[in-house]
């Protein structure tokens, strides 16, 4: 059509019927404005999918866990002696090999990551530190080539902001007790041959799986259970801060369902404030989402033990069942129930959580629970006749 319109501009004479039709084949500026305002509305309509999300939005679509764990070595909740080693290593002293233990959500990731935070700063620490996981592989061929290579590699004692930094790189080891006791033989040699460019911090629950001579070559720290009154100041602030009514009851439910674990009851309050919405939240309704039983329960239950009639107690625990409580939380409260009552003596303790801890790993193995939860109570029936 182009060059159409450029030969009969060149002879400069056409007939009316070409010029008619180079006319109508020609767009109009009033046909052109409405394709362009389309253009422009479908370019703005796309524009929101593809446009980045600002920082706000970023951070209200972040799990709370996630959200509010600390930023800094001061935020880390309770562990005063972690605490104070860990400010001298960030005045630019000593900086071992770290061994943090203890039971889950007491802040062992959060307490090495604030650290890492403040040495090298947010861009510098994408460089210096590995992290792996349990959802990583943990045998001795990931320890060679992943941790190995990251160790060999130095570093710059200054930051792209000029400011300066320590000259080494920290690999952090999540969930170390469960690596092979090959890979915690093979990460032995490691520290030792890299110990001026790396620094190593391993993370577990369970101390006891991790091989001595690893011990032996770290600061070993334990991370106690957090109590009652820090993690409902924690959760009263997160609640706050997310305008989320909670009742004063039913956050203590919540600790108790979270069982010690900070990040678990953080947890919990998030599912159970989108649940809720702007409704205010009831112990009923943390009983309810969470899957704890009621303390009268587990009270009632050995009671009904006491009673010495088997029927009686057949009856009860179907009646639990039906309600939908599981065996295994049954027996973590029971056993707690069973260790904090003074009436008891040391041998009916002894007997109860013994038939507890059976039961249990009867369950593990895929056990029925009716029958299980029957058998604990034929225990505490004879040891409480």
């Amino acid at each position: 059509m182009d060059k159409f319109l450029q030969k009969g501009k060149t002879s400069g004479s056409g007939d009316a019927s070409s010029s008619k039709t180079t006319k109508r084949n020609s767009p109009s500026k009033k046909d052109s404005q409405p394709g362009a305002s389309t253009s422009g509305k479908s370019e703005s309509q796309f524009s929101k999918f593809f446009a980045p999300k600002s920082t706000n939005a970023v951070k209200k679509s972040l799990p709370w866990v996630d959200k509010y764990r600390p930023k800094s070595v001061e935020e880390i909740a309770f562990q005063t002696d972690v605490v104070a080693v860990l400010r001298n290593a960030l005045k630019g002293n000593e900086f071992p090999h770290f061994l943090f233990y203890g039971p889950p959500g007491t802040g062992k990731t959060s307490a090495i990551l604030a650290v890492c935070r403040e040495l090298f700063g947010m861009e510098l620490m994408k460089e210096r530190i590995l992290e792996l996981n349990a959802s990583d592989e943990r045998g001795i061929g990931v320890v060679r080539e992943k941790v190995k290579t990251f160790a060999q590699y130095s570093s710059s004692p200054v930051r792209p902001d000029g400011k300066p930094c320590p000259p080494f790189k920290v690999i952090i080891l999540d969930e170390a007790d469960s690596m092979t006791q090959a890979a915690q033989a093979a990460l032995r040699r490691i520290m030792e041959k890299e110990s001026k460019n790396t620094r190593f911090c391993l993370i577990c629950n369970y101390v006891s799986k991790i091989i001595e001579p690893l011990v032996s070559r770290c600061a070993r720290f334990r991370f106690k259970p957090l109590p009652t009154s820090v993690m409902k100041e924690r959760l009263q602030y997160i609640a706050a801060q997310e305008n989320v009514k909670i009742e004063s009851k039913a956050l203590d439910a919540l600790i108790g369902a979270a069982d010690g674990d900070l990040r678990r009851a953080v947890t919990l309050l998030q599912s159970i404030s989108r649940l809720m919405k702007d409704e205010q939240i009831t112990k009923d309704d943390v009983l309810e989402l969470t899957g704890y039983i009621p303390d009268e329960e587990i009270i009632t239950l050995v009671d009904t033990c006491k009673l010495g009639n088997y029927d009686h107690v057949q009856a009860f625990v179907q009646q639990l069942i039906y309600a939908g409580y599981g065996a295994g939380q049954l027996f973590s409260q029971l056993e707690k129930q069973i260790l904090e009552n003074d009436n008891l003596s040391g041998d009916q303790k002894a007997s109860i959580i013994e038939r507890i801890a059976i039961a249990d790993h009867r369950l593990m193995d895929g056990a029925d629970e009716f029958l299980q939860i029957m058998d604990v109570g034929g225990a505490v029936m004879t040891a409480l006749a």
